[in-house]
């Protein structure tokens, strides 16, 4: 698999489903162990998960992709690239070069065949698509591989031309009133159109939108929305889904839908639903099923799946690659040093934030403080730029910048980020609204902003990609909310975690695990002595819970921490605290950097309470607040705790959270009323001074038992499913009884890959992880060892 800046397990439509049959690949069976190629401008959760990473400017992607397509292209004439496979980067032995890269990814995509596929991402510029749609023609993989769906409505202008063509009609006078479905355009409409000044001036504009915006301000009528969980209403999505949306409550607010307001404008009898109805039944006219048949399995389902591989035409159009193509590219690459941008300019990356999105989730605590998976920022937006550049601009984490292009200008802290390419950076959209809401930001009731805005530097023509833009370092620094050293295990130092960190993150390559003459374990990885207990130890008859995590399918995008969060009530407590480190996610995911700083290999871990069979944080508790139950958990007695926080410094694992304040206060107010609808209530609303850790959900396990009693049967393998593991898409986690030696639980404890983290310490955690298995292709092994920086099996990760 080639990536050419496509981060399809984060910031793509299709993330979900593509992170799980990504994963499906990675259990490291030689027949099906898949091997991916990232080739990006930024560090992406794509690029943590690549067996080989190539950091790459966006001017030389479309360079790239037309060399590559002219490598397959001889491949597939039976010539071979032995001039290219044989670069090595001069001074730099032992560190990946382009074209090495470029011919090795090729040569592998060409090996493939059908089961080969190279994918380019929104943001490529459209000869770099053209170029990846010849080059998956060369490899013949549509239909296994590669499947075309034709785009919704193909004559429709893209969002940016019927955003300039409106603000332009309107400057001409040519509009009077407007209504606005949705959207928010007077915040993150493109720099050079001026449809924020040209909305006030209408004789009539009503917006309508689930929140009150930066566009509802200006427009002389608001419209309260109704919520997607309030509605109905029907979508077609990026492949060609036709999807239903059906409500699952009253509307709160008394708000209507897009739906219904049209439906008045235009007079048209009916409900909702009939509307709906109506649409489906045309939708799926000639399918040959019966009509009530579809609409009970669209409404089961929620979505009516589209046919398979819709015929595309013109895939080939526009100019195709040079024979030389392959040589300009190396050679562009060897002269990068005289080509590199004036000292004070950068090519700016523009990127939908992971939490916010574009920003219309900027009024949610939960995402505000959600970690960026790479950068680990909570609350806000930095400028997020490689070592080199930040070495050359001579700044810090923290450090304030000037971004300024055509007269415009932002301010945002760095953030230093290891694998983001020279003289690139990378910003996040969605910050800086000023009508968000108390949290976002709400600047008539002197709520400031979270972040900044960063659309002042997009304009029409550089909607993804802005090169040119002035960089200059201001003498201020700020505090930074990243988590990333917060609740460290260790203590000891930048060198000493770098030489143990390999204990904690184990890994293999495929070669190495499935070595018959060594047989591979784990576990046996780093040597202890015999461990011994000074007492006896309990013995649990009946269920005995544990948990696994497959570190070679988790691809870090954090999603079972924001899972955990909403399932346990857990509370926000804003980027002050964030600072002081006194965030209270029960789950966090630490992310490792190895190698060169440039072109590190990263590894993201999950780490959440072990639920030690020995816990030594109740071995220090002096009110027994935190026991043992019959069935092994390391449960938390809320109301005995008196908040010594004793049992924090004991935990091995850094995974304890105490609560300083009361979060949930505000909760209480009435104006508030509808956040209570926010709890689950099967979980205590924690209180000031409690501690608090991850339970293994419990209430899910109380809730399954209480169920199967009922129905007089045992509790089957499965049932019972965590929060993280109900949300993770990659479905790295497992949670089952280990007393069931057929359970799914039990036999990734029993593989070869699964270890305990920090087991010499003799606390037997009843979570295991799986070590993560990579594949690197011969060619490029010098490389990965290089990058190891110790032995298989063990990195060594700062």
């Amino acid at each position: 698999i080639l990536s050419l800046d496509a981060d399809f397990f984060g910031g793509m439509p299709g993330a979900v489903r593509w992170t799980r049959d990504f994963a499906a690949t990675r259990d490291g069976t030689p027949d099906r162990m898949s091997r991916l190629y990232v080739v990006e401008s930024g560090h992406s959760i794509t690029g943590a998960s690549a067996d080989h990473r190539l950091p790459l400017s966006p001017r030389r992607l479309a360079l790239f992709a037309t060399a590559l397509e002219a490598a397959v292209k001889r491949l597939a004439s039976g010539e071979k690239l032995t001039e290219l496979a044989e670069v090595e980067s001069a001074g730099n032995p032992g560190k990946a070069d382009a074209a090495k890269f470029l011919a090795v990814a090729a040569s592998d995509l060409w090996e493939a065949g059908s089961r080969g596929l190279a994918a380019a991402g929104p943001a490529a510029p459209p000869e770099v698509h053209a170029a990846v749609a010849r080059i998956n023609d060369l490899l013949k993989n549509r239909g296994t591989t590669l499947l075309y769906y034709p785009v919704p409505d193909p004559d429709r202008p893209t969002h940016v031309r019927a955003v300039k063509s409106l603000a332009d009609a309107m400057s001409a006078g040519e509009v009077r009133g407007i209504l606005i479905l949705g959207g928010n355009p007077a915040y993150d409409a493109p720099a050079d159109v001026p449809l924020a000044e040209r909305l006030p001036k209408l004789e009539f504009s009503a917006h309508l939108g689930v929140y009150e915006n930066e566009t509802s301000r200006l427009c002389g009528w608001y419209l309260p929305q109704a919520h997607f969980l309030e509605s109905w209403g029907d979508v077609q999505v990026w492949d060609g889904t036709y999807s239903i949306v059906q409500p699952t409550v009253e509307p709160l607010r008394n708000g209507k839908s897009a739906l219904e307001i049209l439906a008045v404008l235009g007079e048209i009898e009916g409900s909702p639903m009939q509307w709906v109805r109506e649409t489906f039944a045309e939708w799926t006219a000639g399918e040959g099923e019966d009509a009530e048949s579809l609409w009970a399995a669209a409404l089961q389902r929620g979505y009516h799946p589209p046919s398979r591989d819709q015929a595309v035409s013109d895939l080939a159009a526009g100019g195709e690659a040079s024979g030389d193509a392959v040589g300009a590219f190396a050679e562009s690459i060897r002269a990068r040093t005289s080509e590199q941008s004036p000292a004070a300019r950068l090519t700016v990356v523009f990127r939908r934030d992971a939490s916010v999105y574009d920003g219309r989730f900027a009024n949610s605590g939960w995402l505000q403080e959600f970690p960026d998976p790479m950068t680990r920022w909570t609350w806000g937006n930095p400028l997020v730029i490689g070592v080199a550049t930040a070495r050359r601009l001579g700044c810090q984490d923290g450090r304030v910048v000037r971004l300024e292009v055509d007269g415009r200008s932002v301010e945002l802290p760095v953030c230093i980020l290891p694998g983001v390419p020279e003289d690139t950076a990378v910003v996040f959209l969605g910050y800086g609204r000023e009508a968000a809401g108390h949290v976002g930001g709400l600047a008539d009731r002197g709520v400031p902003p979270v972040g900044v805005n960063v659309h002042p530097l997009r304009d029409s023509a550089d909607w993804f990609v802005r090169e040119g833009v002035m960089v200059r370092v201001l003498g201020e620094t700020v505090p930074t909310p990243c988590v990333q050293d917060h609740h460290l295990i260790d203590t000891v130092g930048l060198a000493s975690r770098t030489e143990r960190l390999g204990e904690l993150v184990r890994e293999v390559t495929l070669q190495r695990l499935n070595d018959p003459d060594a047989p591979y374990s784990a576990e046996h990885e780093v040597h202890h002595p015999p461990l011994e207990s000074l007492w006896t130890e309990p013995s649990h008859d009946g269920h005995r819970w544990g948990l696994s995590v497959d570190l070679s399918k988790c691809v870090g995008c954090g999603v079972c921490v924001a899972a955990c969060q909403a399932e346990n009530n857990i509370p926000v407590v804003g980027k002050e605290r964030v600072i002081q480190g006194r965030e209270m996610h029960w789950i966090r995911v630490d992310r490792y950097f190895r190698g060169d700083e440039e072109n590190p290999q990263s590894v993201h871990q999950p780490v959440m309470c072990q639920q030690c069979e020995l816990a030594p944080c109740e071995q220090v508790c002096p009110v027994a607040a935190t026991v043992h139950s019959k069935e092994g958990l390391n449960d938390m007695v809320y109301n005995r705790c008196v908040g010594t926080r004793y049992c924090a410094n004991n935990c091995p694992y850094k995974v304890r959270r105490f609560n300083y304040f009361y979060y949930h206060r505000r909760v209480e107010q009435p104006e508030n009323e509808t956040l209570k609808l926010l709890f689950n209530p099967e979980v205590t609303v924690r209180s000031r001074g409690v501690m608090e850790k991850c339970t293994y959900c419990v209430q899910r396990i109380q809730s399954v038992r209480i169920t199967a009693r009922n129905e007089g049967r045992p509790i089957a393998d499965g049932q019972i499913r965590t929060a993280c593991q109900q949300a993770c898409p990659a479905q790295a986690i497992v949670f089952g009884d280990l007393a069931d030696e057929k359970s799914a639980v039990s036999r990734e404890h029993a593989s070869a890959r699964a270890y305990g983290m920090l087991a010499e310490l003799n606390v037997k955690p009843r979570t295991k992880y799986l070590a993560r298995v990579r594949n690197p292709h011969p060619l490029l092994a010098a490389e990965h060892q290089a990058a190891d920086g110790e032995s298989e099996g063990r990195g060594g990760h700062t």
